[in-house]
């Protein structure tokens, strides 16, 4: 009740020793203490200070669990606040590697707005998506990709191709694929359409919420 009164958050035992028997439990006190911040509660020093040197103890953890625990961190309505929280604790990079690309590209408008739009939703209590979230994230590098691609390819199999390159080195099979790449791919294989229906006056619009899905309106959208 003191530490609640005091709006402090503190690990429960000596929090080096709480990390090394469970490192998961570095992203879940990050989790948590975004969550809470919006309510002025701060991560006691004590229980903040072995987090950046634990890092290394992530290697250990299956890269399935820590994908799973980087949705948790993106996709629980505090998706914003969890990148602020990283970068005050100075781990903005070496949780997980998707995560660290989050982070780098969070200030990127078109990211931010992806962001933004998943936070609003969840406390709305609607649905997110995770594949509209990554496939936003991601979105530059197929683009990239694609453009690469389609010096040696039409343009419909040098996208297919893009997709391909870019979600085995991003993602690979720690989501087990399955519906996620499916649904991703989709998103990504639509953007021609959408080019070709909205031109190329959007190329670098602020995209815009749907009423009626988790999807921005702009050069990325979802069916």
């Amino acid at each position: 009740f003191e530490d609640a009164r005091k709006r402090v958050l503190r690990m429960i035992g000596d929090p080096a020793s709480r990390y090394r028997e469970d490192p998961v439990r570095i992203v879940r006190a990050i989790r948590f203490s975004a969550k809470l911040a919006a309510l002025g509660f701060k991560i006691e020093a004590r229980t903040a200070a072995p987090i950046r040197k634990s890092l290394d103890l992530l290697a250990d953890v299956p890269q399935s669990r820590m994908f799973d625990e980087m949705l948790k961190l993106l996709q629980t309505g505090h998706a914003l606040a969890s990148i602020e929280q990283l970068k005050g604790l100075g781990v903005a990079r070496g949780i997980y590697p998707l995560l660290d690309l989050v982070v780098e590209r969070a200030a990127d408008p078109f990211v931010s707005a992806a962001l933004h739009d998943t936070d609003r939703r969840v406390g709305e209590d609607k649905p997110v998506a995770h594949s509209f979230l990554l496939a936003s994230v991601l979105w530059s590098d197929v683009r990239q990709a694609w453009q690469h691609e389609r010096q040696h390819q039409a343009p419909i199999p040098a996208l297919q191709s893009a997709i391909d390159q870019v979600f085995d080195a991003r993602i690979g099979d720690v989501s087990g694929r399955g519906k996620l790449a499916a649904d991703m791919r989709e998103i990504w294989m639509m953007q021609p359409r959408f080019d070709k229906r909205a031109g190329r006056k959007q190329e670098g619009s602020r995209p815009k919420t749907s009423g009626r899905s988790s999807a921005p309106r702009g050069r990325l959208t979802e069916l």
